[in-house]
C-alpha cells in the first residue's frame, strides 16, 4: 500500500499498552544488487519475540522474509532500513491483549547514520542515564518489544536534553547494560568485552556479528560484567546495532575515552562494512540478495 495509506485504528491495543514486537534490518547496496544483512536471524528473533508475548503469527518465517524482499522491490530501493512489526490490533480494550487480532506490517525507508552525520567517524558523546535498564523480572528484555522502548525513550530524552548524543543504561545492580538502541563494547589492553545477556541486554544481531568477527580476526573477546568506572577508563568504546552499525564513543559523562586512536574499533568498522556490502565473500551466508 502507499505510504500515506498505512493507518491503524486509534484504539489499537499496541498503541495503548505497548503490545507489539518488531525488528530492524538494513538492506545494503552490493555489486550483485541490494542485499539484506542477516535476514534469517532477524526473522527468527521476531518470531521468538512474538512467542514470548503469545502472539499467534499467521505468517511463517519464510513468508515474512519474502514479504520483506517484496516490500524493498516495490520501493525500488538499493539501500534502506526495514521495520517489520507484529502487534495486537483493534478489538477489545483492556490490558488483556489475547482477544485481539495480531496484525503484521512491514515498512522500508532510507535512513542514514542513526546517531548523527559524523558519528561513524568522529564518535558520539554519551552519558550514563539515571534511568536503569528494565529488569528481566519486570519485562522480558530478550523480546524486542515496543514496551521496552518506553524505558529507552526516557533515557534518550534525558541524554538529548543534557546535550549528549546517546545514553548508556545500567541494570538494577549498577552494571553496564546497553545504549537506548545499541549494544556496547569496551576495549582495554587489546581485549574486547561486552555485557552478558544477564545484564538485561537485547541479544543484538550486530553484537553477535562483532563477537564472531573477533574470533575470526584473532581478537580476544569476553562476555562479562562492566562497571560504570570501567567505561571511563576504557581504551576504546563503541556502540553497535542495525541502525547505529558500529559507532565509536568518544566521551562518557565528560570523560574522554582513550587517546582517540580507536584502532580496534576501526578494524571492526572496516570488516563490518566489507561484509554488509558484499566485499568479503567469506561471510556471503549473511546476505540475502534481492533478485
Amino acid at each position: 500500500m502507499d505510504w500515506d495509506e498505512a493507518r491503524i485504528h486509534v484504539l489499537t491495543h499496541a498503541l495503548h499498552y505497548g503490545t507489539a514486537v518488531f525488528e530492524g534490518l538494513r538492506c545494503y547496496k552490493t555489486d550483485r544488487g541490494p542485499a539484506i544483512f542477516r535476514l534469517e536471524d532477524h526473522v527468527a528473533r521476531l518470531v521468538n519475540s512474538a512467542k514470548i508475548y503469545l502472539m499467534d503469527l499467521k505468517q511463517s518465517p519464510e513468508e515474512i522474509a519474502n514479504a520483506i524482499k517484496s516490500t524493498i522491490k516495490a520501493n525500488n530501493f538499493e539501500e534502506c532500513y526495514i521495520r517489520p512489526i507484529a502487534y495486537y490490533g483493534y478489538g477489545e480494550m483492556g490490558v488483556n491483549p489475547l482477544p485481539n487480532e495480531v496484525n503484521f506490517a512491514i515498512a522500508v525507508w532510507r535512513w542514514g547514520a542513526y546517531l548523527g552525520k559524523n558519528a561513524l567517524t568522529e564518535g558520539v558523546r554519551c552519558m550514563v542515564s539515571s534511568w536503569h535498564r528494565i529488569n528481566p523480572l519486570t519485562l522480558p528484555p530478550q523480546a524486542k518489544a515496543s514496551a521496552n522502548y518506553a524505558n529507552a525513550a526516557l533515557a534518550k530524552i534525558e541524554a538529548v536534553k543534557a546535550g549528549y548524543d546517546e545514553a548508556i543504561m545500567l541494570n538494577t545492580l549498577g552494571m553496564v547494560s546497553e545504549g537506548t538502541g545499541e549494544n556496547i563494547f569496551r576495549v582495554k589492553r587489546n581485549i574486547v568485552s561486552t555485557p552478558t545477556a544477564a545484564a538485561g541486554i537485547l541479544r543484538g544481531i550486530t553484537r553477535d556479528t562483532v563477537i564472531e568477527l573477533a574470533a575470526d580476526l584473532g581478537i580476544s573477546c569476553q562476555r562479562t560484567d562492566i562497571s560504570r568506572e570501567e567505561l571511563y577508563t576504557s581504551d576504546e568504546l563503541f556502540l553497535c546495532g542495525t541502525a547505529a552499525e558500529i559507532t565509536p564513543v568518544r566521551e562518557v559523562d565528560g570523560r574522554t575515552i582513550g587517546n582517540g586512536d580507536r584502532r580496534i574499533t576501526r578494524i571492526f568498522q572496516t570488516a563490518y562494512d566489507d561484509i554488509v556490502h558484499g566485499r568479503n565473500k567469506s561471510y556471503a551466508r549473511w546476505l540475502d540478495y534481492i533478485k
